[in-house]
This record gives structure tokens, C-alpha cells and sequence, in this order.
């Protein structure tokens, strides 16, 4: 039996509108479409959020922003969506984080640390899809994350909303 075969950088890159200095996966080890996804970012120390840190700083200016950890494992949950969904109308879907629970971050990153993100679906409801997982470095669990909703509309549909929410009351 053969692994689960992953994405490259440029894949991500068609699948994801994130770009420097927010694009936070840096490839897809193994993906089961509709079942799994295990990507990895890489940590370092020349990324922007490193950049006014002094050189007499201690070791913990250097922890890696936890907001940032939950970002690049909710790329690697729109990364397992957007592939699951070979949806002719696509191109006009966005994906729209509905809010997460269950979340704990555990430990520091700091630069050289490889972020291990599993991400894996727990139920979907019409367009809209519940994920779970964890992230890991070096097998040392760093965040948990209990449930993260993202939900798919066509732009068509939010931009009529968003047109009827600036409509005078009459």
C-alpha cells in the first residue's frame, strides 16, 4: 500500500488567495480527500514578526506568535476543504472561518521548530464543515483544536447581502 499523496508549493499556492507574509503551509505531507489532511510550516527566524526582536532578547521574544500557530492549522483545514470540493463553481466560493472552540495552545514555537498540523473533518451540514485536530513539533503536542467551522458561499450571494444590509429601511 502506498502513502497518501501530499500537495507541492505551487499547489498550495492555487488552493490558498494567502500570500507573503500570511501564507503559513508550507507543503502538504499526506492528504485522503475527505478524510485527512497532515501539512507543515517551518518556523525561522527571518519571517516579519522577528523583525524589531533585539539581539540581546532572551529566548521567549522569539516564541512564535500562538495566533499564528492557529492561522497556518486553519490554511491546513481550508486546504483539506478546498480540495474535497471539485465543484465547478469554486472559483466564485470563498471560504469563511465560522468560529472555532475547544482550542488550547500548549508549549512555545520558536524558530526551527517544524509545525506538524493534522487536520481531519468531523461533520458537514449543506456548505457548511466542522474539523478537528492537533498540531505537533518534534511529536510534542502544541495546539489542540476541538471544532473550527468554515463555511462556503459564492461572492455572488455575499455581495446581494451586503447590497440588501446597505439598502435604506423603507
Amino acid at each position: 500500500m502506498t502513502a497518501p499523496a501530499g500537495l507541492t508549493p505551487a499547489d498550495i499556492t492555487r488552493r490558498l488567495p494567502h500570500r507573503y507574509p500570511i501564507l503559513l503551509v508550507d507543503r502538504v505531507l499526506s492528504l485522503v480527500p475527505g478524510r485527512e489532511l497532515t501539512a507543515v510550516k517551518a518556523v525561522t527566524r527571518n519571517e516579519p514578526w522577528y523583525a524589531e526582536v533585539p539581539d540581546d532578547a532572551p529566548d521567549s521574544a522569539y516564541d512564535y506568535p500562538p495566533t499564528l500557530v492557529v492561522e497556518s492549522w486553519c490554511q491546513a483545514a481550508s486546504l483539506l476543504l478546498a480540495t474535497d470540493r471539485p465543484d465547478p463553481d469554486a472559483e466564485d466560493a470563498l471560504m469563511l472561518f465560522g468560529g472555532m472552540s475547544g482550542v488550547r495552545l500548549i508549549g512555545a514555537v520558536r524558530p526551527g521548530d517544524v509545525l506538524l498540523h493534522h487536520v481531519e473533518p468531523t461533520r458537514a451540514v449543506g456548505d457548511t464543515f466542522i474539523f478537528r485536530g492537533t498540531t505537533t513539533v518534534d511529536g510534542r503536542p502544541v495546539l489542540n483544536v476541538d471544532q473550527a467551522v468554515i463555511a462556503l458561499r459564492r461572492s455572488a450571494d455575499l455581495t446581494r447581502s451586503s447590497q440588501k444590509l446597505r439598502e435604506p429601511a423603507r
